[in-house]
Parts: structure tokens; sequence; C-alpha cells
């Protein structure tokens, strides 16, 4: 399990992320987070593992999907290629219930 950043924490910080959304496009419809790249998990998997996302090893990465699973996963395959990344504790529904 990689480290988390709850809601309130990112929305302090939200300039200071790269906000990548791990969900499939259909689930944008309910709302994403402003700012953030849409790349569905195993997207992001294959774009880390094939180093298309290398550009973003300077960056401080969070990932976020509906409940925080997927995101998990996409933050461990980040950190396991050198990524300073963590994950939106209760995802996108946190994120709503914040607002």
């Amino acid at each position: 399990m990689v480290n988390t950043i709850t809601a309130s924490e990112l929305k302090e910080s939200l300039d200071e992320y790269y906000i990548l959304d791990v969900r499939e496009p259909d689930e944008e419809a309910n709302g994403k987070i402003d700012g953030s790249t849409l790349m569905p998990l195993g997207m992001s998997i294959r774009n880390t593992k094939q180093g298309k996302l290398d550009d973003l090893k300077n960056k401080k990465i969070c990932t976020y999907c509906a409940s925080g699973y997927r995101a998990n996963i996409a933050a461990i395959e980040l950190e396991n290629a050198g990524f300073n990344v963590v994950n939106l504790e209760g995802g996108f529904m946190a994120w709503q219930k914040s607002q």
C-alpha cells in the first residue's frame, strides 16, 4: 500500500500535484477533479512500464478512482517505477463528500 492523501489535504495542495484519474471514461460523467488527466488503470500501467510517463518523474502525482482500489494499484506501479506518488484516500467518492 502506498502513501495516501485525504481529500481535504489534497484540496490544500492541489496545485502541487499532477492528478491522475484511473477510472474508465464512462465514469468521468459522474464528475472529476478539475485539472485531472484521465488514464484508465490498464493504460496507466502500460504507459508506466513503457516509460511513456517518465517526464512526470520530477512531479508529485496523486492517483484516484471511484473508491481508491484501482488508484492504489496504479500508485504501486508508479512507485515501483520510481515515481513520487500518493493515492487519494476514499477516491472520488471522498472528494465529492468533501465539497
